[in-house]
């Protein structure tokens, strides 16, 4: 497909780009490491044919953990493979469950741009939340991209929403949804779709420097975009991996910030690194929550950059971001009656 998205975009001042000057450390080793392993590719990491060879290489690198899986394991009781609806058919699953008492149940997630990515990359970070949270957290696979486009995602993350619901019905927990990037998007449009439909009741919704706000643009995509991993480039790459027509970038089942209300939603904590082309957009969908008088707060990791929640074994930021979620969901889930 050779359309180009992320083109047709009003930019919008954010108050984030102020202050701090560049990233911290760990993060300047790791860009510079990029920026090395990228010399002498015209093209950069991103492919040129979308062919199902490069697909297959592309997820074998980024479905690779940042931290043993085995040792991750030790962090909960325990962790089980299970089939959940799907919108087009059963879709795998992973279900994780903390030691003690359970609090509530979370649908997470997992970002790649709705390409890439999977339960194996996210492992850890649902180890840590489900541990952290004393909250059982089922992690989908949900159908990919270009194979699968909008809003196939869309619908697999509904229907895994509505079957964790009924599962929670039955023993009396409240639930939630998380996610970063792409599935800090979805996780966005969950809270949104469950409030006009009146079911499920959600808790709390956690975004992870989301993507949510389509051909509508804050200065960050500008200011940050090139150099610091997630480019420009590559956010044009995965609009063209995931979505059918240009036209879907106003689309609210795809940008959140185009819903008709903010309102009645499930209180929100949203995070966001600076150094990412879509801190903006977190900060505007947090924006918009607090006017509509939805619950809402905001954290910006000012020396960070988009991806550190994979980070949580190399860098402070992802741990206190896991911390942060997980402090935010007992509350929500305690604050609940019954």
């Amino acid at each position: 497909m050779k359309r180009s998205f992320y083109v047709m975009v009003r930019h919008i001042g954010m108050s984030s780009l102020q202050s701090v000057t560049r990233p911290s450390f760990p993060y300047r080793v790791f860009l510079s490491f990029l920026e090395r392993a990228e010399r002498g590719r015209k093209q950069g990491p991103i492919p040129v044919e979308v062919s199902p060879h490069v697909l297959a290489q592309l997820r074998k690198i980024t479905g690779t953990p940042s931290f043993p899986t085995m040792l991750s394991d030790l962090q909960i009781r325990g962790w089980s493979e299970v089939l959940v609806p799907g919108g087009d058919g059963p879709r795998p699953a992973r279900l994780y469950r903390p030691r003690g008492k359970v609090r509530g149940v979370v649908l997470f997630l997992h970002g790649g741009g709705f390409v890439h990515c999977d339960l194996v990359s996210h492992h850890g970070i649902c180890c840590r939340l489900a541990r952290q949270s004393g909250a059982m957290v089922l992690s989908l696979d949900y159908r990919l991209a270009p194979e699968n486009r909008f809003p196939a995602a869309v619908e697999d993350a509904w229907a895994a929403l509505l079957w964790l619901a009924e599962q929670a019905k039955q023993y009396h927990l409240p639930i939630a949804v998380a996610g970063d990037s792409a599935g800090g998007n979805l996780s966005a449009l969950m809270a949104l779709r469950a409030r006009d439909e009146g079911w499920p009741h959600l808790a709390a919704q956690v975004l992870f420097y989301p993507a949510v706000s389509g051909a509508r643009a804050p200065l960050s995509r500008l200011a940050y975009a090139d150099g610091f991993m997630l480019t420009q480039r590559l956010l044009e790459w995965y609009g063209n991996q995931y979505l059918n027509d240009v036209m879907e970038l106003t689309d609210p089942r795809f940008a959140p910030v185009f819903a008709q209300h903010f309102d009645h939603l499930a209180p929100a904590l949203i995070m966001t690194a600076k150094f990412d082309p879509l801190c903006g957009e977190g900060e505007m969908y947090c924006e918009l929550l607090r006017e509509a008088g939805t619950p809402v707060e905001y954290r910006c990791f000012r020396h960070a950059i988009h991806g550190f929640l994979n980070a949580y074994a190399l860098t402070v930021d992802g741990r206190r971001a896991i911390r942060l979620a997980a402090s935010f969901l007992k509350r929500e889930f305690a604050e609940l009656p019954g």
